[in-house]
């Protein structure tokens, strides 16, 4: 009998096994989608495998297949098989990465294949009435269905939507009656519609720095090859990246080869579209999380059909089906978004490596503050190191000095997070009709309100964080993980006296005492709570067309934006990022520094950087101030060594939580005995440990950590406490996530 493995979109560790009809066997094939039974429901899922062989018990049949074509290309399924088994992620969850959401949800379409309606992007469906059709009208005919072809008949055409939105059982009755001659379905095809609204200005490729050539060449020769092989790009703030990546997307362009781009944040998306467009036109596909579902499908489509060969998006544009892929480029390498932290937990940065060589590819890892992970592939000789060591336009780096806050007493406003040296830099910007930048990571008004009579806190109901004060939005109290909110009390639920204090500086706060202080100036800012998506395009367009003095922002404005009028940045408080209780809040707090710093000077005139800190001696401050990345990779290496910690050993984390907080814990406890009673010499399994964050949206969180620089043995243990795991029932979710990013 033939037999088809297919994964379904449930939490299932493996693939189930379907009778393929005879009917269906020549659509059947890995990568193509598939409607099958599943339980009562129809489920619509994805073939892994045919073979011939012995049928399970009461095996049920596959319903309809509807691919021509697989929708998942071999290479991008083979990927996502490894993926799945390396993350230890149900398979059926892994390939929902790959589809977007109107190619995920047909069952419904599946079960009437010849009614698909115009959300799958086919096109509008219209019913027809059919002239010689009258006498093959069904005899006996609901009042519904009278109706309906009464309707069709005396229009002579009429669109399906239509028809659905009057009779709900439209599509039932149409097909019934086309089935009788008595109607007909037609396609009408669906209008192109451009993505892109305006026409893109033309440029001309810069003449190449010897730097910027020869990193080209390398890369180049690379593609020319056809052989995998991993660069990284290490080339300093404004040193011309981008360039290079351009000329390497020309050449894989010229081979007749697909080429995937990867951003860490939406808003760095545009900026990079813009760049390519100006050199290529719009022969490329954008995807990120924003695009409707009618674009992110329409962008699918052109990519799968071979119309557009380019990607570029965010983390989940890994996935775009592109034909004949030959490099893939990994724009900001570090950052820790590249990291899904929900659901299948999979690491962009890691699997482009993996897709590239897999179709025997090129990947190009870009920063200029290159993480451990890719340096130490480097320095282990899996990747090529090459290196852009001065800007593109040959502008000094800025100059970085710190401010000990220890001793720097407040400016005019009276803040000691804005010291006299910060406003006196300021006024001279001001003053020169120059752009600043302030970068402080806490958003909102105040980072927390306390009771001055008895010091409590005013904290979230369901997670173990203060709630934070937001001025702008009515004086409300917001929890900025499970959002939660609650307006600011007249006194303290704890002790009842009338003495609550606002604590802390945020950017609400920030932009306030800023415009209080330099009532001229013209201040914008960026975070979460002013901009997603594409509003955070317009902010920067603002900045770029200088209609901003200062912008004042989150780590959202460190992202790779090209701001040239920008000449001083101001880091308002450097030591936040060092507090968190995480082996890499040292490495995150120097990339956001020189990041951040990155900013100032990339026009004609130099840039400055202040940053305020209590602790200047710091290695993530000394090493940023004199822009010395190798020499903070280095020291970085070193204590990571010492302290067995990644890159040179491997991690994984078993996260728990539930409503409960005594099961909770004990069913930690029961993986972490299993785990260590398991374990093999070498494998270390520490916990069970309350998170850092204790609980969140009412639930209690508990964690086991288990390290090793035996990459097989720790594997073994990672799938030993899964099994094991599925053992203990729905009351605790336990997740494993294997090269975790965020210990929290």
């Amino acid at each position: 009998m033939l037999l088809a493995d297919i994964a379904l979109p449930i939490p299932l560790g493996r693939a189930l096994t379907y009778a393929v009809p005879a009917a269906h066997a020549a659509r059947v094939v890995p990568g193509a989608r598939v409607l099958v039974p599943l339980g009562a429901r129809r489920v619509v899922g994805v073939v892994l495998d045919k073979r011939e062989g012995e049928p399970p018990e009461k095996v049920r049949d596959v319903l309809r297949a509807p691919d021509e074509a697989p929708a998942v290309p071999a290479e991008l399924l083979d990927l996502l098989r490894e993926l799945a088994s390396y993350y230890l992620a149900p398979i059926g969850d892994v390939l929902r990465l790959a589809l977007p959401p109107l190619e995920r949800e047909l069952a419904k379409d599946l079960a009437q294949p010849t009614l698909f309606d115009e959300a799958r992007g086919v096109g509008a469906r219209k019913v027809q009435w059919v002239e010689a059709g009258e006498g093959s009208a069904p005899e006996k005919m609901s009042a519904a269905a009278s109706a309906l072809l009464a309707r069709v008949r005396a229009s002579g055409s009429v669109p399906l939507a239509k028809l659905a939105a009057q009779w709900p059982s439209a599509r039932t009755i149409v097909k019934r009656l086309a089935e009788a001659s008595a109607l007909r379905v037609v396609d009408r095809a669906a209008p192109e519609r451009a993505y892109f609204r305006d026409e893109a200005e033309r440029d001309a490729p810069p003449e190449l720095t010897q730097p910027q050539r020869d990193a080209v060449d390398a890369i180049v020769a690379a593609l020319d090859a056809q052989a995998p092989k991993t660069f990284l790009l290490h080339g300093v703030t404004g040193s011309g990246k981008t360039e290079v990546y351009l000329h390497a997307i020309d050449r894989a362009r010229a081979q007749g080869r697909g080429v995937v781009v990867l951003v860490p944040e939406i808003a760095l998306t545009p900026q990079l579209v813009g760049r390519y467009r100006a050199r290529f036109g719009d022969d490329v596909a954008v995807l990120h999380s924003h695009l409707t579902p009618k674009e992110r499908h329409g962008m699918w489509h052109k990519l799968r059909s071979g119309k557009l060969t380019v990607a570029i998006g965010a983390r989940s544009a890994l996935f775009a089906p592109v034909a004949s892929l030959g490099l893939v480029i990994v724009d900001e390498e570090h950052d820790s978004s590249f990291k899904q932290e929900e659901g299948v937990r999979y690491h962009a940065r890691d699997m482009a490596i993996l897709r590239a060589h897999r179709a025997r590819g090129v990947c190009v890892l870009g920063s200029a503050t290159p993480s451990l992970e890719s340096e130490h592939l480097a320095r282990s000789g899996r990747a090529e190191k090459l290196r852009l060591p001065a800007r593109a336009r040959a502008q000094a780096m800025p100059q970085v000095r710190t401010i000990d806050l220890r001793s720097t007493g407040p400016g005019p406003t009276g803040d000691k997070r804005i010291s006299l040296p910060l406003h006196r830099a300021l006024e001279e910007t001001l003053a020169r009709g120059e752009q600043a930048i302030l970068f402080l990571n806490r958003r909102g008004f105040s980072p927390a309100v306390r009771c001055e009579s008895c010091g409590k806190l005013e904290s979230c109901p369901q997670c173990s964080v203060a709630l934070t004060f937001h001025k702008a939005r009515g004086g409300i109290l917001r929890c900025h993980y499970c959002e939660h909110e609650a307006f600011l009390p007249a006194k303290c639920g704890a002790c009842g006296a009338p003495a609550l204090a606002l604590e802390g500086l945020g950017t609400e706060k920030l932009e306030e005492t800023l415009q209080t202080a330099f009532p001229a100036a013209r201040i914008a800012r960026l975070d979460r709570d002013v901009a997603t998506g594409r509003a955070i395009e317009k902010i920067l367009d603002r900045v770029r067309a200088r209609e901003v003095d200062i912008l004042v922002g989150t780590q959202m404005v460190t992202k790779g934006h090209d701001l040239p009028h920008v000449t001083l940045v101001g880091v308002v408080n450097a030591d936040a990022a060092l507090s968190l209780p995480d082996f890499r809040a040292t490495e995150r707090a120097f990339q956001l520094l020189v990041q951040v710093a990155g900013r100032a000077g990339r026009g004609d005139t130099a840039g400055r950087v202040l940053v305020q800190t209590y602790d200047p001696e710091h290695p993530a401050i000394t090493y940023a101030l004199r822009h010395d990345v190798d020499g903070f990779l280095e020291h970085e290496l070193g204590d990571r060594r010492q302290l067995g910690y990644p890159p040179l050993s491997r991690v994984v984390l078993v996260r728990v939580d539930g409503a409960d907080e005594t099961r909770t814990r004990e069913t930690t406890r029961v993986l972490a005995d299993h785990a260590r009673s398991i374990a093999e010499r070498g494998v270390l399994v520490l916990g069970p440990a309350p998170a850092p964050l204790a609980r969140l949206r009412g639930r209690w969180r508990f964690r086991i950590m288990m390290r090793s620089d035996d990459r097989a043995a720790l594997r073994r243990a990672a799938i030993a406490v899964s099994r094991r795991a599925q053992q203990e029932g729905r009351a605790v979710r336990i997740g494993i996530d294997v090269d975790p990013v965020q210990l929290l």
